[in-house]
């Protein structure tokens, strides 16, 4: 069973003007990202072979399952990471869509 992920929609930075909603949806995105435990998530999520169990974060990140849950809470919040529960036990993996419309936010537009 796979949870329903929130859509990632955000504008391009390299627009001229940008809506409200756009700057807030931007911005949640990168809160998401800025903190250094949440990189560390989707670091070994991109290099895991398939969906990583809430547990095996825990060894390798050093702090407590319930803050491992919270970091991994915000970044399915933003929509960056897909959950899929299994038993008792949490799976998570990269939403490789959305990662591909984060690389679009960040496009620069090159120098004239």
């Amino acid at each position: 069973m796979t949870t329903e992920l929130p859509v990632l929609c955000c504008a391009p930075v390299s627009q001229v003007t940008l809506t409200d909603d756009e700057v807030d949806a931007t911005a949640h995105i990168f809160k998401a990202l800025g903190d250094p435990h949440r990189v560390r998530i989707v670091n070994q999520l991109v290099n895991a072979q398939g969906p990583v169990c809430v547990c095996d974060f825990t060894a390798t990140l050093g702090i407590a399952q319930p803050t491992v849950s919270f970091h991994l809470k915000k970044l399915l919040d933003s929509g960056l990471i897909a959950r899929e529960q299994r038993g008792t036990w949490a799976y998570y993996s990269i939403d490789p869509d959305a990662f591909a419309r984060l690389r679009e936010v960040v496009s620069m537009k090159e120098a004239v």
